[in-house]
């Protein structure tokens, strides 16, 4: 079965330059079983033209409010999709979709629609930092519709430079629409708390104590858990990959500035993965001036351990909250792992060898073995990260089921 098979999608497209990622968009939707019905307005076939969407799709494209003497379609069209995706939407529809206007058939669907809308604005920089713009986009957004941010980057004219207005890529609007999709009953009114990537621990003001971690794996989770429609909070130290849209981000830089934070998202949380890589040792003193690199100065810098986040804060987790842990081993994978289970009063743990090509710290891929109270350890192939967070996840529901 494939992600999207039997759900239907209404894509609507504005004009602009970025109108070519939405060509993208349409066909990966469509690989993955979606129905597309593509709406443009008269602006957008001035850069793209229909018949390539209809290649794409299998499906007809809609351009007018009113069709071949069919004055109401516009109403079928909005009521049997499960979401609306705008993409590009140009700030002159942010505009009129803000007001009310149902002057095209994109606008007459939106106020027609019970469906999920999302909002993929593209435009230049100074109108997206422009007030006006700024207030259509909050209006939409307490109206309930998701807006993906624009990206930072190259504008569409080279005189235009860099700046905040570069729609996203295909990849993060299906990411978007994917979430969007993907709420099931099982995880809806769920609170997921993650924490995710490596913590930094100063030695002076120019260096710090860390890992290799990038960060992958706990966003990975984040992303799995909003696609399944929890609310997530994510808690992110030093990452190298792009953070989630649509989660409350906290960001972190020490093991005891994380520790504060799993502390203060615990109360609400259903699930708490600890997939971030906090140092385990900090410098006794940190020097308030750059060490300089002398004979003169020592060459050791004295240690003390950092606090256990799982430990610290166990009195602060609530009854019925499900507690995953991560251990990444070099010896001794699985009694390591073991002995954090019970140490941590975990209900899992996920353990993985960071000597293993293919796995661990940086990789797009991982090889873990899950160990859960009462059961027997479970051994799975190597996966891209993403495959591992939804395989973690189907087993926590497991566990929440049972609560």
């Amino acid at each position: 079965m494939r992600p999207f098979d039997g759900r239907r999608v209404l894509l609507g497209v504005t004009g602009g330059i970025a109108s070519y990622k939405t060509v993208a968009v349409a066909r990966a939707l469509t690989q993955a079983g979606a129905l597309v019905d593509v709406v443009m307005t008269h602006s957008a076939r001035d850069f793209i033209g229909p018949v390539t969407f209809e290649a794409l799709t299998g499906r007809p494209v809609h351009t007018e409010l009113v069709a071949d003497g069919h004055a109401l379609g516009h109403i079928a069209l909005a009521r049997q999709n499960d979401l609306i995706v705008v993409a590009p939407a140009t700030a002159d529809f942010i505009a009129r979709a803000a007001t009310g206007r149902a002057n095209d058939l994109l606008a007459a669907c939106l106020l027609a629609t019970d469906a999920r809308v999302l909002i993929v604005p593209a435009m230049n920089d100074r109108m997206w930092a422009h007030r006006q713009t700024a207030s259509n986009v909050e209006h939409l957004r307490s109206l309930g519709y998701a807006v993906l941010d624009p990206a930072v980057g190259a504008l569409a004219s080279p005189e235009e430079g860099a700046g905040q207005g570069r729609m996203q890529e295909p990849e993060a609007i299906v990411e978007a629409i994917a979430r969007l999709l993907g709420a099931t009953s099982a995880w809806t009114g769920r609170h997921v708390v993650v924490t995710a990537g490596a913590t930094r621990e100063p030695i002076d003001p120019v260096r710090f104590i860390s890992n290799h971690s990038s960060g992958k794996m706990g966003i990975a989770i984040a992303n799995a858990a909003r696609r399944r429609g929890a609310t997530v909070t994510l808690i992110a130290g030093a990452v190298s990959v792009p953070l989630p849209f649509d989660c409350e981000i906290v960001r972190v830089g020490t093991t005891e500035e994380m520790t504060a934070a799993v502390r203060a998202g615990l109360h609400k949380a259903s699930v708490l993965v600890m997939s971030a890589a906090p140092a385990d040792f900090r410098p006794s003193q940190v020097a308030n001036r750059k060490i300089k690199k002398s004979a003169a100065n020592p060459r050791a810098i004295e240690l003390e351990s950092t606090p256990d986040i799982l430990v610290s804060t166990m009195d602060a987790r609530p009854k019925e909250c499900v507690v995953v842990g991560f251990a990444l081993e070099t010896d001794d994978l699985l009694p390591n792992a073991a002995a954090k289970l019970a140490a941590k009063r975990l209900d899992m743990i996920v353990a993985n060898d960071a000597t293993e090509a293919g796995a661990g710290f940086g990789a797009d891929t991982n090889r873990v073995t899950i160990l859960a109270t009462g059961r027997d350890a479970e051994a799975l192939p190597l996966m891209t990260k993403d495959a591992v967070a939804d395989a973690i996840l189907d087993r926590v529901a497991e566990v929440l089921s049972g609560r």
